[in-house]
């Protein structure tokens, strides 16, 4: 039996005016889905729970990372991961500036150009990610990043990954552009369309996305979306061969402990 690989996905959400989720298509040369529609993630890294980067982290640290996905250590590193890979796929840094503690803007010009070429160099394994974030002197957003759902492959499956689903608000300004290396599309898309044309054969989308589409759609706004995933500690129940995350409100969120 393969072992499965841990890995962090990124659900970006924004209002226009209805809730959307930024999606990528997959380049149909790669091994792993191939063609299919998916939210900016990946593997988890050794580098992701690297010293340096867990000490440059902004509203949550390891021990609560861990205790919410019930390790005892580790946890942190599927928020790192998660930002990298961001990063890295659509060109959108949830992070922070050390100095301000404001969120990064790429307003200026030569800042976006500056992050745009690390973008590249990251992705093409030329450059770690924990020396943009030193170089620029940032402190990763993990507090932004909201677990929504956990999904492990099927043990019968070649390559399989254990998955966290996160949520976070989509950054003004940032790139949201698809890397035309392991991503070749990319789409701003309400989640009820994203499902109405898999349902057409327009795209493909594998289940784990599928039924993470029908949880987002559930919140007409990414407002509400937002509001819901924040009031309280979110409740994992299990989920047709994964789990989601129950919401107050939710038909059994009061017997989860």
């Amino acid at each position: 039996m393969v072992t499965p690989r841990e890995a962090a996905t990124v659900m970006l959400v924004r209002d226009a005016p209805q809730l959307e989720v930024f999606m990528l298509r997959r380049n149909l040369a790669v091994e792993f889905m191939g063609g299919a529609y998916v939210f900016p993630g990946g593997a988890v890294d050794a580098g992701d729970r690297a010293p340096e980067l867990l000490g440059r982290c902004h509203g949550r640290d390891d021990s609560s990372a861990s205790t919410q996905l019930g390790m005892h250590a580790g946890g942190m590193g599927f928020w790192v991961a998660a930002v990298r890979e961001t990063f890295e796929e659509a060109g959108v840094l949830l992070a922070r500036s050390a100095d301000t503690g404001r969120p990064v803007e790429l307003d200026d010009p030569s800042v976006a150009a500056r992050l745009e070429a690390a973008r590249r160099a990251v992705g093409a394994g030329k450059r770690p990610f924990v020396d943009v974030v030193q170089d620029e002197d940032l402190l990763l957003d993990a507090g932004a990043l909201h677990l929504f759902s956990h999904w492990i492959t099927p043990a019968e499956s070649p390559r399989r990954y254990d998955t966290w689903f996160f949520v976070a608000a989509a950054p003004e300004g940032h790139a949201y552009l698809h890397d035309d290396s392991e991503t070749v599309a990319s789409v701003w898309i309400r989640p009820q369309d994203a499902l109405a044309r898999a349902e057409r054969g327009e795209l493909e989308i594998i289940f784990p996305t599928m039924r993470n589409l029908q949880q987002l759609g559930r919140f007409p706004t990414a407002g509400e979306l937002l509001e819901a995933v924040t009031a309280s500690e979110p409740r994992v129940v299990a989920d047709a061969g994964g789990a989601r995350i129950l919401l107050p409100g939710d038909p059994g969120y009061e017997g989860v402990a």
